[in-house]
């Protein structure tokens, strides 16, 4: 069950289809996993856009939360209004037998419980199951969301219940599937998935899965 006091709650809760890419980015790669920018170039398009909120969700690493971190107590220092920085990190598992994408988001940076996840690969083992990987999110401190759900070999319309009922916080609600130069959320297929996690009472999330060199598209 999600812990409502968690401070990330309170976000997720405003998510809409216009807080990506301008308020909210909580999916993006740096060059500590398969991104092209690194965490500083990333950091400086995140405050240059004037975003509110940022987790950077490099797959099986969380390299780049520290230089981030740095960069913008640096502009802070300077007078600049950084956005507020979340942990993250993009988790592979097994869901329904289907390999998935779990947004792990607000958790604590150095917690041991992630371990198994923080070694630049997918683990194996009991590790790789999404229950295990929702636990010991939790166990973190942190919060489980289903990436890009519509994503994936089995439908959203089953992947959804079942992370539901596996205890998971929520999904990605907003996310561009036609991959277009400026990010904008895929109508209908993403009403569809709000609509599904309206049900099960989930929460939204939003990003723009950046892989290239500009935070505003994938």
């Amino acid at each position: 069950m999600t812990d409502r006091h968690h401070p990330l709650v309170a976000v997720l809760e405003t998510v809409t289809p216009t807080c990506c890419p301008g308020r909210i980015n909580f999916h993006c790669h740096t060059t500590s996993s398969d991104g092209s920018l690194r965490p500083e170039a990333l950091a400086e398009q995140a405050l240059a856009i004037g975003l509110e909120h940022l987790a950077v969700t490099d797959h099986h690493s969380t390299a780049a939360f520290l230089p981030i971190q740095r960069w913008f107590e640096q502009q802070a220092e300077a007078g600049s209004s950084p956005p507020r920085l979340w942990t993250g990190m993009e988790i592979s598992c097994l869901l329904e037998g289907c390999l998935v994408h779990v947004l792990a988001l607000g958790f604590e940076l150095d917690h041991t419980a992630l371990d198994p996840y923080r070694q630049g690969q997918a683990a194996v083992g009991e590790v790789l199951a999404a229950a295990e990987a929702r636990r010991r999110i939790h166990a973190a401190g942190g919060l489980a969301l289903l990436a890009h759900p519509a994503r994936y070999r089995l439908p959203f319309q089953r992947l959804i219940p079942a992370a539901a009922d596996l205890g998971f916080d929520g999904a990605e609600a907003f996310y561009d599937y036609e991959m277009q130069v400026q990010w904008r959320p895929t109508p209908l297929v993403c009403d569809s998935i709000v609509g599904l996690l309206e049900k099960h009472a989930l929460l939204r999330s939003c990003g723009t899965d950046t892989h290239g060199l500009e935070l505003c598209g994938r």
